[in-house]
Order: structure tokens, then C-alpha cells, then sequence
């Protein structure tokens, strides 16, 4: 209950009584297939269909009867509301940046992290994709990152979506707890924003979509790795024993059915070795 009083906290209380609906549901005794234990694995590991409240199932009007008229009902509106392509989420994190001075008008990207970003925006130009949408956050280090990359994958800047929801924080006190660094107002004042970030652009794609879309957020290391644990159902709170280099690429995708899958996870192997950084530079005190 501790810990579930934390959660509510820090994402605020629907998330929590999102995942106590999880807890309750009784179709989670399943068996460890490579122990044949007896024993029920732990909740978590099961897959929420309708994770992002898109499931067709819940979208429509359940049968009120077993008449053929009201079944035709049934199975004519269930497919109506069925996605039908793929949405991929290609996330880039910031280049290398100086943390200096008490604004973020000042944390422009370093020399070194201009060059990361225009590896990154050769690489995704490489890649050969049309892109449906970009979104960068509106701190300064992403801006100058997604401007570098614009320039090599041809897309106009007037059509970048600049979203504060996807600003650097601290979504989620993480597990284990980190001793040196516990920025409890920051889990209150970051957390939920976070949170509707994900709900904002994760999800599978409308019913009308008739073609994959490939939508690039340029953000930040906490909020990417946040979004990688809820995007896969991993518990969130594991979000810092990940790591992912300036300016890498993690790819997401998201199927009609909903379930989720990652392609890439912070790939920099693009970069040269002497490019690869991951934490600002030695000479600031304060490390992000």
C-alpha cells in the first residue's frame, strides 16, 4: 500500500487505480512455463490489452442478447473501431549540452553535441522514412537538436510540434532508490505532466488510419526511458537502470492488435566512438 500510496503521488491517482485494477484481475494466475511451478507469476507480467483505452472490445456497446440482429450489431461496430496499421514512435534524445547558468536559455548543445545530432539526422535520412508528425520538446538542448536533424531528413520546421509535456524531470521515484538523488518535488511536479505526454502520443492508431505513420519525438533521457517502461509494461519505476547516449534512437512500435515492440533501444553505433557521451561534460557541477 506504501508503495502504491508513492505512485499516486508522483503520476497521480488515476494511474494508480489503473494498476490496482491490474492487481484485481482474475485472470492472473498463470504458470512460470520454465519452472512448471504451481505458483502464479507475478501480475505485472501479464499484458493489458487495453493499455491505452483503445481496445475495440471496450469501445463498443456489449451484446444485449444472443438474436443474429444484435450479434451482426456487435461484429459490424467491433470492426469499425479495429485499427488497421502500425504506428512506429521513433525517440531521439538530445545532443551533448553545458549545463550552465540558472535558465534553460542557456543549456545550448556543445560542439560535440551539435556533431551527435547531425550523425542522428544522416542516420533517420538513411533509414528513407516519410515522416507523419515530429515533436520536439520546448527546452533549448532539444530545440537546437531537432533543428540539426530537420535539416537532413526534410521536413519543414513550421510543422514541428513543440509539446511542453515532453520537458526533462523526474517522472517516477525509481527502483532501487537512488540515495544520492532523491528530488521528491520534482516526482510531484514532473510526474503527472510526464505521464500525460505518454498517454498524448503513445497509443495504437485510429481506425481510419490507412497506412503506417512514423511519428519522431526529440526529447530527453528520463522521459524516453520512462516512456520505454510504460510503452512495454515493464514496471515504470525501473525507468534509471537504463542508459541511453546523447542523441541516440529508440524505435517503438505499436501493432493494430496494441501490443508493443521495440526495434531499437538508445542505438549510437552510427556515431563515431569518440561522439558517444551520455552525461554532460566533466566541468559542470551538476550532472543530468
Amino acid at each position: 500500500m506504501r508503495k502504491l500510496t508513492s505512485f499516486a503521488c508522483g503520476t497521480g491517482a488515476g494511474l494508480a487505480a489503473y494498476y490496482l485494477q491490474r492487481l484485481r484481475d482474475p485472470q492472473t494466475a498463470v504458470q512460470n512455463s520454465w519452472t512448471h511451478s504451481d505458483k502464479p507469476v507475478d501480475p505485472w507480467a501479464l499484458w493489458d490489452t487495453n493499455w491505452d483505452c483503445r481496445e475495440p472490445r471496450a469501445l463498443v456497446r456489449p451484446l444485449r442478447n444472443s438474436q443474429p440482429e444484435e450479434e451482426n450489431r456487435y461484429n459490424a461496430e467491433l470492426e469499425k473501431a479495429k485499427a488497421k496499421k502500425a504506428r512506429h514512435i521513433i525517440l531521439v534524445r538530445h545532443g551533448e549540452y553545458l549545463d550552465v547558468g540558472d535558465s534553460d536559455d542557456t543549456h545550448h548543445l556543445t560542439e560535440r553535441g551539435r556533431k551527435q545530432a547531425e550523425f542522428t539526422g544522416k542516420r533517420l535520412c538513411e533509414l528513407g522514412i516519410k515522416w507523419d508528425k515530429v515533436v520536439a520538446s520546448t527546452m533549448l538542448r532539444a530545440q537546437e537538436t531537432s533543428d540539426i536533424i530537420l535539416k537532413q531528413i526534410n521536413f519543414e520546421k513550421e510543422k514541428v510540434v513543440n509539446c511542453a509535456f515532453l520537458r526533462e524531470g523526474a517522472p517516477i521515484p525509481p527502483q532501487p532508490p537512488v540515495g544520492h538523488w532523491k528530488p521528491e518535488a520534482s516526482f510531484l511536479r514532473d510526474g503527472s505532466r510526464i505521464e500525460a505526454g505518454f498517454r498524448r502520443y503513445f497509443h495504437r492508431a485510429y481506425p481510419d488510419q490507412e497506412k503506417e505513420s512514423y511519428t519522431l519525438i526529440v526529447g530527453h533521457g528520463n522521459v524516453i526511458r520512462y516512456f520505454v517502461c510504460r510503452a512495454l509494461q515493464f514496471p515504470a519505476e525501473g525507468w534509471l537502470r537504463i542508459n541511453i547516449n546523447h542523441a541516440s534512437i529508440t524505435w517503438l512500435t505499436i501493432s493494430p492488435s496494441g501490443n508493443v515492440s521495440i526495434k531499437y533501444l538508445g542505438d549510437s553505433g552510427f556515431m563515431p566512438a569518440e561522439l558517444l557521451t551520455n552525461r554532460i561534460p566533466r566541468d559542470v557541477k551538476n550532472v543530468v
